[in-house]
C-alpha cells in the first residue's frame, strides 16, 4: 500500500493482516517497538513506528543472501 495513502494507526487484527503475519506475532512485534496507544479498551498500533522498528532487523550479510 502506498504510505501516503495508507492509515497512521490500525487495530491489531488489521495490522497483522497488513504485514502478513500472525495476530499473536503482530500484537509481540507492536508491544516490542512501543507502538501502542491504548484508548480504554481500544488498542491502536502505529504503523511508522512498527516500519522503523521493523528496519532494526534487515539482514545485510552478503553471506545470507548466497
Amino acid at each position: 500500500m502506498e504510505r501516503a495513502k495508507r492509515k497512521k494507526f490500525v487495530r491489531y487484527a488489521e495490522g497483522a493482516e497488513l504485514y502478513s503475519m500472525g495476530l499473536t506475532k503482530f500484537q509481540e512485534l507492536a508491544k516490542d517497538a512501543k507502538a501502542c496507544y491504548k484508548i480504554n479498551q481500544l488498542v491502536l498500533v502505529n504503523l511508522d513506528v512498527i516500519d522503523e522498528y521493523l528496519e532494526t532487523f534487515r539482514i545485510t550479510e552478503d553471506s545470507f543472501y548466497k
